[in-house]
């Protein structure tokens, strides 16, 4: 007696595209297509895992809202280059846990003055609140303005770096800096907009 296949394939597959990555995966896919709709929902929905991946780093529970903030940055800028055959969790994970490194070695070199206190936000809006991704929207317009108007070599480093994800030694052959410099800049790059930053809502 042959066995009764109970699933079709076209259910087993609706099954599968309706999983949480596969639902992002699709937003994100939609969003570089020009949907506005759908990358609202894609960064509300982000905002959960990038906290998780934060802690898991070991961000401290006041520093969580910066690298949310920095990591929805990294994904506006470089949204084009997901490739939606891959997992969006992943993709994210990767971003947010080299800006939760990064707000861990800023951490550590800072003095008695919480930056945090300056550049968060006081009543941070809930992880499926559309109106969060509208802000983040906005703040970011603004951020890349201000990464515009930074001197050369804190652009660059800024750009190349923290915008386009490349490594400390790919950096410096593409741009011909040394190590060093590179990151004299980008301290001094996220400092600056965090300055230019301060008071804003």
């Amino acid at each position: 007696m042959s066995p009764v296949r109970t699933v079709p394939a076209e259910s087993a597959a609706a099954s599968a595209s309706e999983s949480p990555d596969r639902r992002r995966s699709a937003w994100m896919a939609a969003a570089q297509a020009g949907d506005r709709r759908a990358y609202e929902k894609l960064l509300a929905d982000s905002v959960a895992l990038i906290r998780a991946v934060a802690r898991r780093q070991g961000v401290a529970q006041d520093q969580l809202d910066d690298v949310v903030q920095e990591t929805l940055l990294t994904v506006h800028r470089v949204r084009q280059t997901y490739d939606p055959g891959r997992s969006y969790d992943a993709w994210l994970g990767a971003i947010a846990a080299r800006r939760a490194i990064d707000s861990l070695r800023r951490r550590g070199r800072r003095d008695s003055r919480e930056l945090h206190d300056e550049f968060a936000l006081d009543n941070h809006a809930d992880a499926d609140d559309a109106s969060a991704a509208a802000e983040n929207e906005q703040r970011a317009r603004r951020l890349h303005a201000a990464i515009a108007a930074l001197p050369p070599g804190q652009r660059e480093a800024v750009e190349q770096l923290g915008l386009r994800e490349h490594s400390l030694s790919e950096a410096a052959e593409l741009t011909g800096r040394n190590t060093g410099a590179l990151k004299v800049n980008l301290h001094r790059a996220l400092k600056a907009l965090r300055e230019r930053f301060h008071g804003e809502p």
